[in-house]
């Protein structure tokens, strides 16, 4: 008498690629989004332009 036992693939059926486009996806979203973050800190972290002209540096102290 023998006893097999018969269990269903466990691994996802990758044959199509819907699987790996799925992932390559979500992937390309998630660089997208961190690119946008990257940027903004950059943003922030950038100092003011400095004042153009001379306007407010001259400051008459003769009264």
């Amino acid at each position: 008498m023998s006893v097999t036992l018969s269990t269903p693939n466990l691994e996802p059926n990758m044959s199509h690629g819907s699987v790996g486009v799925k992932v390559a996806q979500m992937s390309k979203d998630q660089q997208k989004l961190e690119g946008e973050i990257a940027l903004k800190l950059i943003e922030s972290a950038m100092p003011a332009p400095l004042p153009t002209g001379n306007a407010g540096h001259i400051i008459c102290t003769k009264a």
